[in-house]
Order: C-alpha cells, then sequence, then structure tokens
C-alpha cells in the first residue's frame, strides 16, 4: 500500500512539474500572511482534487486504486478537514518536511477504503 501511494505521489508530482509544498511550509502560509488560511485551504483543495484525479487515471490504465469514493461523498470543502484527521491521528508518522500530498494520500486511503 505505501508503495502505491508513493508511486501516486511520484506521478502526480511529475505530472504537475512543480515541487510539493511540506507541511512546515503550508503552516508558514497559514500563519504568515492575512489570507494565509485560505491560501492553504486552495492548497489542500488542489492536492485533494490532483490525486483524486490521478487515482482515477490509473483505474483508467488498469491499475487497483490507492483510495476508492465508490459513490461516497467526497467534495473540496472536506480537504483540510481530511488533512487535519489524518496529522491529528497519524502525527507519529509524518515530519514537517514530509510533502502534503503523502498526509492528504494517507488521508484518503484511511477513509475511502476499497471495498472492492
Amino acid at each position: 500500500m505505501k508503495r502505491a501511494a508513493f508511486l501516486l505521489f511520484a506521478l502526480a508530482a511529475a505530472a504537475t512539474g512543480a515541487q510539493a509544498m511540506s507541511i512546515r511550509e503550508l503552516r508558514t502560509l497559514e500563519a504568515g500572511e492575512k489570507d494565509g488560511k485560505a491560501y492553504a485551504s486552495y492548497y489542500l483543495v488542489g492536492v485533494l482534487e490532483g490525486l483524486r484525479e490521478g487515482v482515477e487515471a490509473s483505474q483508467r490504465n488498469g491499475q487497483k486504486p490507492v483510495f476508492c469514493v465508490e459513490g461516497r461523498r467526497l467534495e473540496p470543502s472536506m480537504a483540510r478537514s481530511l488533512y487535519q484527521t489524518e496529522l491529528s491521528r497519524n502525527s507519529d508518522s509524518y515530519e514537517a518536511d514530509m510533502p502534503v500530498q503523502l498526509v492528504m494520500i494517507g488521508a484518503l486511503r484511511n477513509s475511502y477504503r476499497c471495498t472492492r
């Protein structure tokens, strides 16, 4: 499972061509600017949507998905709570310099387990 999550993250990072924001950078963004919390929320929504699209693309290519929405509710407004819940539940698994995407894929994998 971790290998699949890492592979998905690597593919998503390569596709965007941009360097992923770390947990520390996201916290700094939230605290440092007037609209920092809003910017961080937009970033989390982008990460969520990017990971979801990545999983859907891998499924179209016949690969086993890392997480499955399977008709359950998953909306952009849920990005922050998914991220924060994952960090709270598994705080000992994440270091500040790890990418936000890694936390989000963990959140999605734990909240949207594949049942089929």
